[in-house]
């Protein structure tokens, strides 16, 4: 075994033992699963306390590396793990660099204050502690898979953060509506992994390493790109192979589908799935392989047009739905096709893309978790998901509508809140690297959304709610300080995080020279998202049916959206009437009736010998002694008769 801290001279205290970050909520998932599960208080304090202390390791190691300016990649810890042949075996460690310490500082910081959120969201809930033993396995699996060292590696975490979602997803598991999304998450995941391992099969095969560093080197990628298989380029079936398990877990379109029903779970898991965990690690995944995905340009190209695409199609359905989270969910999937095709409109040579979907990728963690909470915030407050069941609550609710109206600022891209940074650094790079009509697409997406979220932000918190409503209104209150101050924290990195030098610390090749905004790009979507914000609250500031005539008037248009262009039911047509009936029946019929049918008269035909020989067994001498006589009477007839063949 090869284990040990690499380089540890040149390393600060949080370098050298980055290890504990992940180790720190493994082992409150061990102590709460295995010994707290009757004791409410004691499993959130060590859940809480764990994910504490690693947000804390997580922001000096952040500190440190950034401070130093290491070139290379350190390794924290490394051993060997499993070896398959001579030359090609596979490592656990925890490997920093640019992208894996801010995604690693990121997830256990956000992590860390959706624990201490739901100490007053889940209070009173019977699974409170196996609650909080699930999440702590989430963030270790997450943060095992964000300091992976090689590909290997990252496919197991990558397993098991989809085991986690599929706990947390089901948590309310006596609901038929939690399990069935939970097993649609789990099950559609699987299909996109099962590309991911084909790929990784096809790289370690060839090039014969897991390592990151050694798979995207130019001998690595010159052997992928020689070989070919139907006449596509291994390197480019490669990378698109493992974008399928990237698109799988991003919820890119077509396997977007399991996002929308994971909002089943629990309203803090939701926002630990769409901020810092499961649906950020496709968009790691294509960063972290980026070396081979921008040497194959069809591969990149995949990334970047499902990306476009997926962005447009999310932000429309998101205008149609009514349940906040929901609306919510298709967000998510949206600013997901943004950091997708921001990272498929970058080059080696042009990287500013690769700089601002890491950037986003920050930027709507902190945002797009506010909002998750904040919405979780008056769910807790008026029982119910849907916004057209709400109305009047920024009186009610004065934290939270101030905390949800900035991150509903943020994310709109108004300045100078963090959004407008990032996802203006997404405009600039499509313009600048020679993709007009992406960049269209993409302008046209922020005003979509600004009118989307404003949609939910005006029905939720102004206007005054429906007569039948009055009782939720009246009973609502601000929640308590153990969920608010998270969310004011939130609030804060939503508010700050922009003005981050993002692009002299992450980057690809060389380090981003920044000029300045480009106003240019700046003013005019500045624009787009005010135009967006105005028509949100001429429709929606208060009551009326302008909303609904217009809904009407596109008839058959604003059903088929609504419906998210039946792709649900379609996929259910496609498994129920054509993979069940023509495929999987057959399949049934041929294992039981030939596989099982074969066994069965094999056991029939030895029972049925065993019954004839049972009855030689009497316990008579008189029967034995015919038995024998008979018996040698028949050999000796053989023999004879054997000898007058033989003889002539």
């Amino acid at each position: 075994m090869d284990a040990g801290i690499q380089t540890s001279v040149q390393l600060g205290w949080f370098l050298q033992n980055a290890w504990l970050i992940p180790l720190l909520p493994f082992a409150a998932f061990l102590i709460n699963g295995i010994f707290l599960q009757k004791f409410h208080k004691a499993a959130a304090a060590v859940s809480v306390g764990a994910m504490g202390l690693a947000a804390v390791f997580a922001l000096g190691m952040c500190l440190q590396f950034f401070s130093g300016e290491f070139s290379q990649p350190v390794m924290a810890i490394r051993w060997e793990f499993l070896r398959f042949s001579a030359g090609l075996f596979a490592e656990m460690g925890v490997m920093l660099d640019r992208i894996s310490v801010m995604l690693a500082t990121v997830v256990a910081v956000v992590s860390f204050l959706i624990h201490v959120y739901s100490i007053g969201y889940m209070h009173g809930d019977t699974g409170f502690p196996r609650f909080f033993a699930c999440l702590s396995l989430f963030t270790f699996s997450m943060l095992g898979l964000v300091f992976a060292n090689n590909i290997f590696q990252i496919y197991v975490f990558w397993e098991l953060v989809g085991v986690s979602s599929f706990l947390l997803i089901g948590f309310y598991y006596y609901k038929p509506s939690a399990v069935a999304a939970s097993k649609k998450a789990f099950i559609v995941t699987r299909f996109a992994d099962l590309g991911f391992l084909l790929g990784v099969l096809i790289v370690s095969y060839y090039t014969g390493t897991f390592d990151f560093a050694q798979l995207q080197s130019e001998a690595a990628i010159g052997m992928l790109a020689s070989k070919s298989f139907m006449g596509i380029s291994l390197l480019t079936l490669a990378a698109v192979l493992i974008y399928c398990g990237a698109a799988g877990k991003s919820a890119m379109f077509p396997l977007h589908i399991w996002l929308p029903d994971a909002m089943e779970g629990p309203t803090p898991v939701s926002a630990l799935i769409h901020a810092a965990t499961m649906v950020v690690a496709g968009v790691y995944l294509v960063a972290r392989l980026f070396g081979l995905f921008s040497a194959s340009g069809a591969g990149l190209e995949v990334v970047m047009y499902v990306g476009t695409f997926t962005c447009l199609f999310a932000a429309l359905i998101a205008f149609t739905q009514h349940d906040i989270k929901r609306v919510l969910a298709f967000s998510t999937l949206s600013q997901l096709g943004y950091m997708m095709l921001a990272l498929g409109v970058s080059t080696g040579e042009s990287a500013l893309g690769f700089t601002a979907s890491m950037f986003h990728m920050t930027t709507h963690a902190f945002f797009k978790s506010l909002l998750f909470l904040a919405a979780g915030s008056v769910i807790h407050a008026v029982h119910t998901n849907d916004i057209w069941e709400m109305g009047g609550l920024r009186k009610k609710m004065p934290l939270t509508h101030l905390t949800f109206l900035i991150a509903t600022l943020a994310i709109a891209g108004v300045p100078p809140l963090a959004g407008f940074f990032s996802k203006d650094e997404i405009l600039v790079a499509a313009l600048e690297n020679g993709h007009t009509f992406v960049f269209g697409v993409a302008m046209l997406v922020a005003g979509m959304t600004a009118f989307y979220m404003f949609r939910i932000y005006f029905v939720t918190f102004w206007g005054r709610p429906y007569e039948k409503d009055i009782k939720r209104y009246e009973h609502a209150h601000e929640s308590p300080l153990v969920m608010t101050v998270p969310l004011l924290v939130l609030a804060t990195l939503s508010v700050l995080a922009g003005f981050l030098p993002f692009g002299h610390h992450v980057y690809y090749g060389a380090p981003i020279e920044h000029h300045g905004i480009n106003w240019g790009v700046a003013v005019p979507a500045t624009i787009v998202a005010f135009i967006g914000i105005a028509a949100a609250f001429a429709l929606y500031s208060k009551r009326g049916t302008t909303a609904a005539r217009i809904a009407n008037s596109l008839g058959q248009a604003y059903r088929l959206v609504l419906h998210k262009f039946y792709i649900d039911e379609l996929y259910l047509f496609v498994t129920k009437k054509i993979i069940f009936r023509f495929i999987s029946e057959p399949l049934h019929w041929f294992d039981r009736k030939i596989v099982d049918g074969t066994m069965d008269r094999i056991g029939d035909i030895t029972i049925g010998a065993g019954r004839i020989l049972r009855k030689t067994v009497t316990g008579k001498v008189q029967t034995y002694a015919i038995t024998v006589t008979g018996g040698f009477l028949v050999l000796l007839f053989a023999l004879w008769h054997y000898s007058r063949v033989v003889g002539g």
